[in-house]
């Protein structure tokens, strides 16, 4: 038996193989529909029943996803688990004004495309931060590899205000609001991580030239 943990009201089965298993292994359950399935799921919150729904609507749902990943298994298996947390989270609100499979088909989408979005924002951001440093450097000899490098050698509010700003696009008084600080230090904190960063990245071009 799984152990279950709660967290405000995901129930969490940390030991459940989130993907699909092959159709061969997988057992005819007795048929029931899906207000069935999420009745008795919402009614005891128990692996067996979450088992249940999971393996009656996974096998499509999965197929979807690999499709939206372009065949990645990997990134399929992700998304499916994600889908069924987000899924799990708001099921008891789910109001059945569309077919279940429909919403989680919505959920599945949704979430692809975030992670779309998320990675094109990360990618703008990591060309801007690379054009800032050649500006900086004066020099383009530095690879991607050597930005990440860089960036994970700088000291943890340095390598904090970066990531927030620079990466994941948090305007100063956002960035403020999560660290509690005023803008003006989010602001200057920024200026000296660029400026450390520059450093560093120097520090690696000077090797390279010497090699």
């Amino acid at each position: 038996m799984l152990n279950k943990y709660v967290r405000g009201q995901i129930y969490i089965f940390p030991n459940t193989t989130f993907y699909p298993l092959p159709t061969t292994h997988i057992q005819k359950p007795v048929y029931m529909d899906d207000k069935q399935l999420v009745r008795q799921f919402l009614k005891s919150r128990s692996e067996k029943a979450f088992s249940t729904l999971y393996r009656a609507k996974t096998p499509r749902l999965y197929q979807i996803a690999l499709r939206l990943c372009a065949q990645d298994q990997h990134k399929a298996e992700e998304l499916i688990q994600e889908m069924w947390m987000t899924a799990i989270r708001n099921l008891e609100g789910f109001q059945w004004r569309s077919e279940l499979k429909t919403w989680l088909t919505g959920i599945l989408i949704n979430l692809h495309r975030d992670k779309r979005k998320k990675e094109e924002r990360e990618m703008n951001a990591r060309q801007t931060i690379s054009e800032e440093m050649i500006e900086y450097t004066g020099s383009s000899f530095f690879t991607t590899y050597d930005l990440e490098k860089a960036i994970s050698l700088l000291a943890p509010g340095f390598r904090q205000i970066i990531i927030l700003h620079a990466i994941e696009g948090y305007k100063h008084k956002e960035i403020a609001a999560l660290l509690d600080i005023n803008e003006g230090t989010s602001k200057s904190q920024l200026f000296h991580a660029k400026k450390a960063l520059r450093l560093l990245l120097n520090e690696e071009l000077e090797q390279k030239t010497k090699s």
